[in-house]
C-alpha cells in the first residue's frame, strides 16, 4: 500500500457519531477514533434538539482519543478539514456562544404562515401543484419558528448558522462556513451559490437578515487557522489551516470518486440518497434545487428517501432482539447477522414489496404519502421483511435514477455505493440487480471524511486539481455485476408492481390524511 508522510485530519460529525480521521495523500485511512453520540433530545413530541456545545465536546473527545491511540499522528498533520450533518442550525451571540439548543435536522416543529404566499399567488401555485411544497418549506424553516416563538432569542442572535459554522467558530474564532455546507432552510441562492439578494424567493420565505448570516468560503479554500484555545481543547496543533469542505452527503459523493455526471453515488445512510455531479444547475424535481457540490462551482442533483437506512435501525429495534444479543456475544455488528439471515431469501422476497415512504416528502412522493408493505403470505418471516426493506430502498432510488436521467439527458453508466448498505454483500448485489448496473464499493467506508480530505489536499496544493486528487486518493475495493436471472425478476417487479403502488394507494393516503389530519392539511 502506497502511503505519504503528510496527513490530513478530517473531522466528521454525523447523526450517530463524531469521527476524527487521519488520512494520507493516497486516500488511506491511517487511523481514526469514533465517538458515539446522542443525536438529539426531545422536550416536546416531534422536537429534536441538541446542545451545540455537546457536539464540540464530543469532537474534543474524539481528537484527544485519537492522539492517545496513536501519538505519532499529530506531528504529521498538515491541515484540518470538517464535514457535518446537514440542516442542524444554531443561534450564536457575539461571542459565539449558543443562545438555545440547536434544532436538529430531524426536528418536526412547524412555523406559522405570515401572509405569504399572498392570496393572488396562492391559486397559481395550486394550479402548478407547488402550493403545498412552498408552505411546507416555510413552516419547516427553523428561522421562522424561532423568530415567531422566541423573539427574544432572535433579537439577541448575532449569527444564525449551521452546525458546521458553529464548529468552524470553535476551531478558528471566525463566523464562517463553507458554501458546500449550505443545505438548509436559509436565504441561500442555490444557482449562484451565495446568500440570496433582492427579491429572491428564498430571501422572502426564510427571513434571516444579512447581518445574521456568516461569511461563506468555497470548498478547498482556507477558512482560517486553528486557535491556541481550540488547540488546548482538541489537541490539534495551533496554526494549522482549516480548509473548507462540504456537507456529509456532498463529501460522500466526492470521496466515492463520483465527479462526472455519468456515475451516480448511492448513499445508504440515515437518509438514503442518489446523487450525481454536474457543472450546470439542473432541477431533477421542479423547484427543488440541486445542492452545492464539494467541488467549487458544481452542483449535486439529489433524490432523497428521508428515513432511508434508518429503517434498518427500526427493524433492529422492533424485530432484531435475538441478533442484537448474539452480536454482543460474538463481538460483531447485528447487521452482519441480519445479512447472513437473508442469504437464503430469493430475489423479490417471495412477493413481499415495500415502499419506503416512512416520512412524508414534499414532491417525491407527495406530503400525503405513507409507507407500504404488500404481498404478505404465510411463508413470510422477519428475514423476508428485512430483505424487502433493502429492496424497497433500492427500488425507490432506481425510480430517482430514472428521473435524473430523463431530466439531465445523461445516461448513468455505473453506481458507487456508500453508507451502511455498502457493508452488506446482499445489499450490494441486489442494488446491482435492481439498477441493472455495476455497483462499485469504494476502498473505504469513510467516504465523507475522505471527500473532505480531498478538498484539503487540493486546497494545500498537494494536487493540481480535483481530477488529480481523485485519481490518487480514491479507488474501488469490490464490484458487483447484475445477475441476469435476478435482474429479470426485479425488472418485472419494479415495472409492473413497484411503480404502480404509489399511484394505486395515493387516493387512500389522501383519505387517511383527511380523516386523521396527519400530515396536517394545508388549505
Amino acid at each position: 500500500m502506497q502511503t505519504s508522510d503528510e496527513l490530513i485530519l478530517s473531522i466528521d460529525i454525523g447523526t450517530q457519531s463524531v469521527r476524527a480521521v487521519a488520512i494520507d495523500l493516497m486516500g488511506n485511512i491511517i487511523d481514526l477514533y469514533k465517538q458515539h453520540i446522542e443525536p438529539y433530545f426531545s422536550v416536546k413530541p416531534g422536537w429534536a434538539e441538541q446542545h451545540p456545545e455537546y457536539f464540540y465536546e464530543q469532537l474534543c473527545i474524539a481528537t484527544q482519543q485519537l492522539w492517545l491511540k496513536n501519538p505519532d499522528l499529530k506531528p504529521r498533520i498538515t491541515a484540518v478539514t470538517l464535514t457535518t450533518q446537514r440542516g442542524t442550525v444554531v443561534n450564536l451571540d457575539e461571542n459565539g456562544n449558543s443562545l438555545r439548543p440547536a434544532i436538529h435536522w430531524l426536528d418536526q416543529r412547524l412555523a406559522r404562515l405570515e401572509g405569504f404566499p399572498p392570496r393572488w399567488m396562492k391559486q397559481g401555485l395550486k394550479f402548478l401543484d407547488l402550493y403545498e411544497m412552498m408552505v411546507y418549506a416555510i413552516q419547516q424553516a427553523e428561522c421562522n419558528w424561532i423568530r415567531q416563538e422566541q423573539p427574544e432569542i432572535w433579537e439577541k442572535t448575532h449569527k444564525f448558522m449551521l452546525l458546521s459554522g458553529f464548529i468552524v467558530h470553535r476551531l478558528t474564532g471566525e463566523f464562517a462556513d463553507s458554501i458546500g455546507n449550505t443545505v438548509a432552510y436559509l436565504p441561500f441562492d442555490y444557482k449562484r451559490q451565495q446568500w440570496a439578494t433582492g427579491f429572491h424567493l428564498n430571501k422572502i420565505m426564510f427571513k434571516v437578515p444579512p447581518e445574521k448570516l456568516c461569511r461563506l468560503v468555497k470548498p478547498s479554500d482556507q477558512i482560517s487557522i486553528i486557535t491556541e484555545k481550540a488547540s488546548k481543547e482538541t489537541g490539534i496543533p495551533a496554526g494549522l489551516p482549516l480548509i473548507a469542505a462540504a456537507a456529509d452527503k456532498a463529501n460522500e459523493v466526492l470521496g466515492s470518486g463520483c465527479h462526472t455526471p455519468d456515475i451516480a453515488c448511492v448513499s445508504y445512510g440515515t437518509t438514503a440518497t442518489l446523487q450525481t455531479t454536474h457543472s450546470k444547475f439542473i432541477e431533477v424535481v421542479p423547484f427543488v434545487p440541486p445542492y452545492p457540490s464539494a467541488i467549487p462551482g458544481y452542483y449535486n442533483t439529489e433524490v432523497m428517501i428521508f428515513r432511508g437506512y434508518w429503517m434498518i435501525s427500526w427493524f433492529k429495534k422492533e424485530f432484531g432482539h435475538r441478533e442484537i444479543e448474539l452480536a454482543k456475544q460474538m463481538g460483531v455488528e447485528p447487521e452482519a447477522l441480519f445479512d447472513e439471515m437473508i442469504n437464503t431469501i430469493p430475489p423479490g422476497s417471495m412477493g413481499l414489496m415495500l415502499q419506503p415512504y416512512w416520512t412524508p416528502g414534499i414532491r417525491t412522493p407527495g406530503i400525503e404519502a405513507k409507507g407500504a408493505i404488500i404481498g404478505f403470505g404465510d411463508v413470510h418471516t422477519r428475514a423476508h421483511i428485512y430483505r424487502a426493506i433493502l429492496e424497497g430502498l433500492a427500488y425507490a432510488l432506481k425510480d430517482g435514477l430514472n428521473k435524473t436521467q430523463r431530466k439531465t439527458g445523461i445516461k448513468i453508466s455505473k453506481i458507487r455505493v456508500s453508507g451502511g448498505g455498502s457493508q452488506s454483500k446482499n445489499a450490494m448485489q441486489l442494488t446491482a440487480d435492481i439498477f441493472d448496473l455495476t455497483a462499485e464499493k469504494p476502498h473505504t467506508y469513510e467516504t465523507s471524511a475522505l471527500g473532505a480530505a480531498i478538498n484539503a489536499a487540493v486546497g494545500m496544493k498537494y494536487y493540481s486539481g480535483f481530477d488529480d486528487a481523485i485519481q490518487h486518493m480514491t479507488r474501488l475495493s469490490e464490484s458487483y455485476s447484475p445477475i441476469p436471472a435476478n435482474r429479470d425478476i426485479y425488472k418485472k417487479l419494479f415495472d409492473k408492481v413497484y411503480l404502480k403502488i404509489y399511484k394505486k394507494l395515493q387516493p387512500l393516503y389522501d383519505e387517511i390524511r383527511t380523516i386523521t389530519d396527519y400530515p396536517k392539511l394545508i388549505k
